[in-house]
């Protein structure tokens, strides 16, 4: 079977103490929650969770949703996004299967970048590590007015804003990934191909800005 992998790379810096960090925890309930009650996607996605703060870790290697456990996500201090992109390079380069000759791959990986405000790290340099794996759709989030659309926009062409980050802007966030998650299981399922291009995906809600 033909896994669509999903990585959710996710600021738990200081700035997302309190009730950002709690809707964090809310929303990854509720997309887990969601994505199990799909059939295509209980069939194909399975998830893995990055957290960055003053450094990043892998808190959930690359599972099937069965058996997905949410982390335990705690705000820290500082933002390593380089180091974050560095290791979802890393964790993609090892967990997910390439395609060889004599036998089909995993579908091209989905990432999820949401961050709040500033990195404070060489994130360019773990840019050009990320660079260097295969993905399909990496979607950034700036979440709230510390954020930099602009830097993230380096990043990826498809970047959202969220005008705050609370717990009705960062909840719909999740529940637009959680749809996107289930069109995409459902595009492979059907159309045995990966979707490449936003206009593929669910339209985001009023609360999510397109950059």
């Amino acid at each position: 079977m033909r896994r669509l992998p999903v990585y959710l790379v996710l600021d738990v810096s200081g700035s997302m103490s309190g009730e950002p960090i709690e809707a964090v925890r809310n929303g990854m309930k509720m997309l887990v929650s969601t994505l199990r009650s799909d059939p295509y996607a209980l069939e194909t996605a399975w998830l893995s969770v990055i957290l960055f703060d003053g450094s990043a870790r892998q808190a959930t290697p690359l599972t099937e949703l069965i058996a997905f456990q949410i982390p335990d996500i705690g705000a820290g201090s500082t933002t390593s996004l380089g180091a974050a992109l560095k290791l979802t390079g890393e964790c993609i380069e090892r967990e997910v299967e390439k395609t060889t000759a004599s036998s089909k791959g995993d579908w091209k990986p989905l990432v999820f970048l949401m961050t709040d405000g500033q990195p404070t790290d060489d994130w360019r340099k773990g840019l050009a590590e990320f660079r260097k794996v295969r993905t399909g759709m990496v979607i950034a989030c700036a979440a709230g007015p510390s954020a930099d659309a602009s830097l993230l926009k380096e990043i990826t062409e498809v970047v959202v804003a969220l005008d705050t980050a609370d717990s009705s802007t960062i909840g719909a966030f999740f529940k637009w990934v959680s749809a996107s998650v289930s069109t995409s299981s459902k595009k492979v399922d059907l159309n045995k191909s990966d979707a490449d291009a936003l206009d593929e995906l669910p339209p985001p809600p009023p609360q999510i800005n397109l950059v």
